[in-house]
């Protein structure tokens, strides 16, 4: 989840008179079962399979879980997005953008990006939610061509970057990690400016924060977002690496982006 709260999920309850077990096939129960607190805990159980969790993303479901508890699923209610043309960007970071020295590249480093994901202290957190158990689930489902990473490199390093899914025309965040300043909002302007290009409709960002939301991201009422997703994944492109370099000095042609 972007940009997680210190709420892990721990102390959920996964009783299953109060919360459903899932059955062996990748069926959900419907979002307005979800329960109000914790806010949007849907169901537990399952596994995270490729078949599984394409079919929670397209339903506005997500995993999130600490490690050691079961699968839990969720699907809150407000749901936080950014559309790809709202992106706020400032004149500093337009500026970094314009001037700084790195290089853009989307799909080369996959599981360097979730396990640096991984590895970064979050404050208000004692441990990572992107188990071993999610880092090879998202790597086949980035085999597969649903799961995408977006880097930002400077003399030759990985320095930057972020992970998501997407299906049809709908992205859907998950996290993104920062080695040095302005390294994440890099590689989210080009991601944003990479869906836009391409037709995509959304950014799921999960759950809200005060950073999200300095960033253009709003929430919106569940039963929209849902109905948006329906939409945007009914057709796009077809899941497959995207090229590497199909953003690359992008900013740097434009002048930096516009300035908030």
């Amino acid at each position: 989840m972007w940009w997680h709260s210190a709420n892990d999920g721990r102390g959920a309850t996964t009783d299953p008179d109060v919360i459903p077990r899932l059955a062996a096939a990748p069926v959900f129960p419907p979002v307005e079962t979800a329960a109000d607190s914790p806010n949007g805990l849907l169901a537990f159980g399952g596994d995270l399979s490729p078949e599984r969790l394409l079919a929670a993303y397209r339903l506005g479901i997500f995993p999130w879980f600490s490690p050691g508890d079961p699968i839990l699923w969720w699907s809150p209610d407000p749901r936080t997005v950014l559309l790809p043309a709202e992106l706020r960007i400032t004149r500093s970071l337009a500026r970094t953008l314009r001037n700084l020295s790195y290089e853009l590249r989307l799909d080369t480093a996959f599981a360097e990006v979730i396990g640096s994901c991984a590895a970064t202290p979050r404050e208000g957190q004692g441990g990572t939610w992107i188990t071993a158990e999610m880092q090879k689930a998202y790597c086949r489902l980035h085999e597969l061509g649903h799961a995408h990473s977006v880097e930002t490199w400077m003399d030759g390093k990985l320095v930057g970057g972020l992970y998501g899914v997407a299906i049809g025309r709908a992205f859907y965040g998950e996290s993104m990690f920062s080695r040095r300043r302005d390294a994440s909002k890099i590689a989210l302007a080009h991601l944003c400016r990479h869906l836009e290009r391409s037709g995509f409709g959304i950014i799921d960002c999960q759950m809200e924060t005060a950073h999200l939301i300095s960033l253009g991201a709003r929430p919106i009422p569940r039963r929209d977002f849902t109905r948006r997703l329906a939409a945007l994944t009914a057709d796009g492109p077809a899941p497959g690496r995207w090229p590497t370099d199909a953003v690359a000095g992008i900013f740097r042609r434009e002048g930096g982006g516009a300035a908030a």
